[in-house]
């Protein structure tokens, strides 16, 4: 293989990084500023610039006509995003769970999982189909903001612990704003030209192994364009803000599906293709992933570091069977075979968990109970 293959996509997914990062520190320092809460500054702000870039692949790789790429880095960074990161920051430490992402936000998740579902049965998501998904994105986020500006939570508070820097002023200079401008403008300047990079780096990748564009896209793009959210989310844990951890991974799959597909099928000629694999295998477990989070999630709202090695573990289990397809490998059945048995356990395993805790639950509410 060319080395400047292999040295453009290291520098694609650098620049990825870096840009990503500039972008968060800018609009969260925005954010801060403009008084909304901590809790929706990682569910948006921060969730939507670490999934900067997603959109800058995305739209680039379905303007270059490569709509597998396009919508199979979405549907793997969203299962990336749930097992990998997750099971992760679950490893380092048992990730506590808020009772608002579990009552709206995982729901939300879910919801527009099932909706991208809908829309991409005819095996197109045309320009109706991101107009309905991007409006979805402006709702969601007005709703957010919205809801934020009635706490009374300071946001500085978050930001400082987040990115350890001063307190922000509750009335920043011009300069600061300027600042923080200059810094969301310049991370989105590197995330286009990382994305280029990256998306051309890929595809020649795949040319010379021949491999799909659709496993290139589930695989190497989708981890590479999570980075952000990988980085950010473990940070989080080990300064023990888990609430953002968790809210950027939900935030980062809601505006996945909704901001990043909705303006991708918009500005691609034609709309977005999606391949009969995608449609058939890859976002069902998509749904089948957001589906699990909600009752892992709700046993006791937190995710243990057992649930958190299953997560890790079945993304592992996921990938390998993505490269034993795309390379026609001989052990393809009996992988196959061994993942038939060991999903029923898990299934039960996630069931009687969660019949245990609404057990609990329940026992606990009766004993408060007043005879």
């Amino acid at each position: 293989m060319d080395i400047m293959i292999i040295a453009t996509l290291i520098a694609g997914l650098a620049l990825l990084v870096v840009g990503g990062e500039l972008l968060v520190r800018g609009a969260s320092a925005l954010a801060a500023a403009a008084g909304i809460s901590p809790l929706v500054i990682g569910l948006t702000v921060v969730a939507f610039g670490t999934s900067s870039p997603e959109l800058a692949v995305s739209i680039q790789a379905g303007l270059a006509g490569n709509s597998d790429i396009a919508v199979g880095n979405v549907v793997g960074s969203n299962i990336f995003n749930i097992l990998f990161i997750l099971g992760a920051c679950a490893l380092i430490l048992p990730l506590l769970v808020t009772r608002q992402l579990v009552r709206l936000e995982v729901p939300i998740m879910i919801a527009v999982s099932l909706l991208l579902m809908v829309l991409a049965l005819d095996g197109t998501i045309g320009f109706l189909d991101g107009l309905l998904l991007f409006a979805g994105i402006v709702g969601y986020t007005s709703w957010s903001i919205i809801r934020s500006r009635r706490e009374r939570t300071r946001p500085q508070d978050e930001f400082e612990r987040e990115y350890g820097e001063a307190e922000l002023p509750s009335h920043p200079t011009a300069a600061q704003n300027l600042k923080n401008i200059g810094l969301v403008l310049g991370g989105l300047l590197v995330l286009v030209i990382g994305a280029r990079w990256l998306v051309d780096a890929a595809t020649s990748i795949a040319r010379t192994f021949g491999v799909s564009d659709v496993i290139i896209g589930l695989t190497i793009v989708a981890a590479g364009t999570s980075l952000p959210e990988v980085a950010t989310s473990i940070i989080a844990t080990i300064r023990k803000e888990r609430d953002i951890a968790i809210g950027n991974v939900v935030g980062s799959n809601i505006f996945n599906i909704l901001g990043i597909l909705g303006l991708s099928a918009m500005v691609t000629p034609g709309g977005l293709n999606v391949a009969p694999t995608i449609l058939a295998f890859d976002m069902p477990i998509m749904i089948a992933v957001a589906l699990v989070c909600l009752p892992i999630f709700f046993t006791g709202f937190t995710i243990a570091r057992w649930e958190g090695a299953v997560f890790l573990g079945s993304y592992v289990a996921y990938t390998v069977f993505l490269v034993l397809v795309a390379t026609r490998n001989p052990a393809l059945e009996t992988f196959t075979n061994a993942m038939l048995l060991l999903l029923p356990l898990l299934a039960i395993t996630v069931i009687w968990t969660t019949i245990q805790a609404l057990r609990r639950g329940s026992s606990a509410g009766t004993s408060q109970t007043p005879v």
